[in-house]
């Protein structure tokens, strides 16, 4: 399996830590977000992996490359020139997607106890283009998925805002987003129209009415955004067994 790391964004949540560093290289318990998850990952099965980076970029080069990029084959997806946001930064990585098979997508800033594997095998059983990890929990923005959790909409709670590309003859169940998700190489086809900047989740709901985009609730597994200086001390504690 291979992954592309999301570490390129500026971290404004973090400040003042990234008026100085970036995010990727906040401390979570006695390492940094980025070498937690890469090892974390590495031991689930992930054998390559791809490191978006933009905002201190030569901070994450320097740190993997004394490092010896502990051992794992790592590229970097240079975004120094412009930051491409989550789709273009998708976009622009497709080179390295060059076996066929499906890809892990990860958050730098998320800490879990999500077993990769399982969502991984969830994407191939239900043939969808892309798999995004949701749960039940509180947060400001949701995807909106119907019973069999296909993606039919986005709703932003604090605006109002609300996005339907499917209609739907039921309720749909708003999930928020993990920051983890298996995605198709056949996406990067379906993205020649959106510009070389823009979220994926603009491309997950232009997508939605002709290709698959699931669902995968990994309620019941710990789960924390370590994009705060608060969250990064609950990450700590989930890591250390204490949350």
């Amino acid at each position: 399996m291979k992954a592309l790391i999301l570490a390129a964004g500026l971290g404004t949540r973090l400040k003042p830590f990234t008026d100085h560093s970036p995010k990727a290289l906040a401390n979570v318990g006695n390492r940094t977000l980025l070498e937690y998850n890469l090892k974390n990952l590495a031991a689930q099965g992930v054998e390559e992996f791809i490191v978006n980076v933009h905002h201190k970029a030569d901070m994450v080069e320097d740190f993997l490359q004394r490092h010896r990029c502990f051992g794992l084959k790592i590229a970097i997806s240079d975004e120094r020139r412009q930051l491409l946001d989550t789709g273009g930064g998708l976009k622009h990585t497709a080179w390295f997607f060059d076996d066929g098979k499906p890809f892990l997508i990860y958050n730098v800033d998320v800490v879990t106890t999500l077993n990769v594997q399982r969502i991984y095998a969830h994407h191939l059983k239900n043939k969808a283009l892309a798999t995004l990890a949701v749960s039940y929990r509180s947060a400001s923005r949701y995807f909106l998925f119907d019973a069999n959790h296909r993606l039919h909409g986005w709703r932003n709670v604090k605006t109002g805002e609300e996005r339907r590309p499917l209609a739907a003859n039921e309720s749909l169940i708003p999930l928020a987003f993990g920051g983890i998700h298996v995605v198709n190489p056949e996406i990067f086809a379906l993205m020649n129209d959106f510009g070389e900047t823009f979220p994926i989740t603009d491309a997950y709901l232009a997508l939605a009415p002709l290709h698959c985009i699931a669902g995968y609730d990994m309620q019941g597994e710990k789960w924390a955004d370590a994009g705060t200086p608060e969250r990064l001390k609950e990450a700590a504690k989930l890591i250390a067994g204490n949350l």
